[in-house]
């Protein structure tokens, strides 16, 4: 029988292997285990006793929340980040015959979202040290059909705003942020969501703050905001607690063609107890993040450069290049001795030229942006979540060394 934490008989050993693993199955690290507490439990506990689970008024304190913490006047909350990026790229009028710049080296839901409203995604390869896009391939992609530009803030790290937002300026484009990695982070002492016509964040499982499942779109306007919070109930002109919770009861209009995009009450009142917490669990993954940078210094793989000047990185994932010529060892090999030895780690992420779908529909290879497969191939990303002890930090950091020692 095989353990559901390594790929080896239980009681037995890999080939590699020498002695016990690090942490034996029953105490596997969970890669991106989120911190809940107390408050959160009592607050889903609370909706539940209050008859009220969906779209209410937790969800409107959860929006006004998450703007005042970005700095921003307006924020839609919805059922995911992919939700968040379909739904921004509707509000800005996109569609067929457009060109949105984007990344290679991101989740699918980026480019999905551009095909989604039938628009067509143009990949611009990344800089090697900062995994973000490398604005000078950004100008040089830019056609008579472009309309946007998507950019990826990758891994928490500003992507270069000054750059792109010259570009977008120049050629009257709008600039549309996937921050889906970065919340927390800031530019030139700005948050990240306050640069951008849209900017689209995360808050599912894995992230640096939880709803569950989630994501915000955050906007400039008023009438942006409105169309997308209607945009994401079905092109309804009043949502549910606009017709229940007002004095008098309200009927509804659909006067576009929309979705079932919305967050839920159950999950922005786990939202509500995680946001005020945000700054202290950046500290922590920062306190983690300089221990990994000390402790693998030695190591044949590449850790994190440091952040650029006048910005501050999310911290949300701790990405390490492995050097496979150097540790006589692939990539792959090395996830699968790190999950032996009991410890749950990432792959963020293989670029999306990589996958079946893209090369068959759209034709793209992954050798058209090498920069971004190299990385997407050598990748891995090791546990940087907040609620992790010193005695998890240091258990993950001997079983780099001991995988990359074998």
């Amino acid at each position: 029988m095989t353990s559901p934490s390594a790929p080896w008989p239980a009681g037995s050993s890999p080939p590699h292997a020498a002695g016990a693993p690090v942490r034996p199955p029953e105490r596997f690290l969970v890669f991106g285990r989120p911190t809940l507490g107390d408050a959160e439990i009592a607050e889903v506990v609370a909706s539940m006793k209050s008859g009220w689970i969906g779209t209410g008024p937790k969800v409107a304190q959860f929006e006004q929340a998450f703007a005042a913490y970005n700095g921003v006047a307006h924020a839609v909350a919805v059922s995911s980040g992919s939700a968040a990026l379909h739904l921004a790229l509707l509000a800005a009028g996109l569609g067929p015959g457009d060109e949105v710049i984007t990344t290679p080296l991101t989740f699918c839901s980026t480019v999905n979202a551009i095909l989604h409203v039938r628009a067509t995604p143009v990949l611009v390869d990344v800089d090697r040290r900062t995994m973000n896009l490398d604005p000078a391939g950004v100008a040089d992609a830019v056609t008579a059909r472009t309309r946007a530009l998507l950019p990826v803030h990758y891994t928490g790290r500003p992507c270069n705003l000054d750059a792109l937002g010259i570009i977008a300026a120049r050629h009257r484009l709008l600039l549309i942020e996937d921050a889906a990695h970065a919340i927390e982070a800031r530019y030139r002492s700005r948050p990240i969501g306050s640069f951008g016509d849209f900017a689209c964040f995360s808050t599912s499982t894995i992230k640096s703050i939880t709803t569950g499942e989630g994501g915000v779109v955050v906007t400039r306007t008023a009438e942006a905001a409105a169309l997308v919070k209607q945009l994401s109930t079905h092109g309804m002109t009043i949502d549910q607690w606009g017709r229940f919770g007002a004095d008098r009861f309200r009927h509804y209009d659909i006067e576009t063609l929309g979705f079932k995009y919305n967050m839920l009450d159950l999950e922005a009142a786990i939202g509500l107890h995680q946001l005020p917490r945000i700054e202290a669990w950046l500290t922590r993954r920062e306190q983690i993040w300089r221990r990994y940078d000390e402790a693998l210094a030695d190591l044949p793989l590449q850790t994190p450069a440091p952040p650029e000047p006048d910005t501050r990185h999310a911290r949300y994932l701790y990405t390490v290049l492995l050097n496979e010529a150097a540790a006589r060892l692939s990539r792959d090999e090395f996830l699968s001795r790190m999950k032996w030895n009991g410890i749950g780690v990432g792959v963020h992420c293989r670029s999306v030229p990589e996958h079946t779908y893209y090369q068959r529909h759209l034709g793209w290879t992954p050798e058209q942006w090498p920069v971004a497969m190299d990385i997407g191939r050598r990748t891995v990303s090791l546990p940087l979540m907040a609620n992790l002890t010193d005695d998890d930090v240091e258990d993950v950091i001997v079983a780099v060394r001991r995988t990359l020692r074998a």
